[in-house]
């Protein structure tokens, strides 16, 4: 099990070299080139997402006395995708103000702070999304645990109720044998 980890880890070495090679390259570049490279970054970012998710989900299947090494190392990898993402937004936002000044030039009225806050907010909702599908998908995983329990419960009624229906058939064989001997 702690080797699909240990696969995992590699990809997520190798994703987040290249977001971090290209979140540096962003403001370097300008119109179509720019777009295309900030379209990649977010693909890339959610393929992470993912990677950690996986990793989370491998975390819970390992025995518990290693449990404890390998989410210090998730949480660890949480932290870096979370740079990474303010690393990037960053980057986006001097986007932003590149192809802002090209449409509207420097008289446009918004502000640094107010975009700034915009963007961590819907960095939050993306976040708070991720944290609701997640918890669905448990919510799924539980009820479906719950069903297979209560199909072996009942099962195992109905296994405890023709027991009892021999118990008692034997026993009634028993009583009519000695009383006919």
């Amino acid at each position: 099990m702690s080797s699909d980890f240990e696969a995992y880890e590699q990809d997520f070495g190798t994703v987040t070299a290249e977001i971090t090679n290209k979140i540096g390259r962003i403001p370097k570049l300008s119109g179509e080139e720019k777009t295309q490279l900030v379209l990649n970054v977010d693909k890339q970012l959610e393929e992470v997402r993912e990677l950690l998710e996986q990793m989370d989900l491998e975390v819970r299947e390992i025995p518990i006395q290693s449990r404890a090494m390998y989410n210090s190392r998730l949480k660890s990898y949480k932290q870096e995708v979370e740079k990474l993402e303010k690393d990037f937004k960053r980057s986006r936002i001097a986007y932003s103000d590149e192809v802002r000044n090209e449409l509207l030039g420097d008289d446009a009225s918004s502000s640094e702070s107010q975009r700034a806050h915009l963007l961590d907010n819907t960095e939050k909702l993306e976040r708070s999304s991720r944290r609701l599908e997640a918890g669905y998908q448990i919510a799924v995983e539980t009820e479906q645990v719950g069903q297979e329990i209560l199909s072996n419960l009942h099962s195992d009624r109905e296994k405890i109720q023709r027991a009892r229906e021999r118990v008692s058939t034997n026993i009634e064989i028993n009583i009519l044998v000695v009383t006919y001997c």
